[in-house]
């Protein structure tokens, strides 16, 4: 399970440029929806990119389901050259997405998201609408679990909305 708070505060003190597109932006919209993981779209300029290294490497992020005793190396130059991790680190499973299938990257997230006060900080999250075309487009079973509740909530937000 993410320690939600330790993972904000620390995006908010380093001043990293992000995007909540996963379960917890669902759950951010009053769903039931019930996520392990923290998943942010991340803007990729160079000074995020070294802020975002200073706020999650104090974490030990390693690849998710990375071969013991294979190494690997967190720093800048890692998050430069990928663009999406799957990370597990001393707070909890959090990944990074470069670009949100159906959206697409940074600004497009940021111009889709809204914004919520979350242990102090200001933070980005998906709107419903963000939520319903990444989700559809992703097209995973648990997408499909979802998709019909964030309908929902939609239609309960604007049931003259077609």
């Amino acid at each position: 399970m993410i320690d939600l708070e330790k993972a904000i505060t620390s995006l908010a003190a380093n001043d990293v440029d992000y995007v909540i597109v996963g379960g917890v932006a669902i759950s951010l919209h009053s769903s039931g929806y019930i996520t392990q993981d923290l998943d942010f779209c991340y803007s990729r300029s160079k000074d995020n990119i070294h802020r975002l290294f200073n706020a999650l490497s104090s974490f030990d992020p390693m690849p998710r389901n990375w071969p013991e005793g294979l190494p690997f190396i967190f720093d800048e130059s890692t998050l430069r050259n990928g663009t999406n991790f799957t990370f597990d680190t001393s707070i909890g499973a959090i990944d990074l997405l470069a670009e949100v299938k159906g959206i697409g990257s940074y600004p497009e997230a940021l111009a889709n998201s809204v914004i919520y006060n979350l242990y102090g900080a200001q933070v980005n999250a998906f709107n419903l609408d963000a939520l319903i075309v990444s989700k559809t487009a992703a097209d995973r079973p648990k997408d499909h679990l979802v998709l019909p509740e964030l309908l929902a909530l939609r239609e309960a937000l604007d049931p003259d909305e077609e």
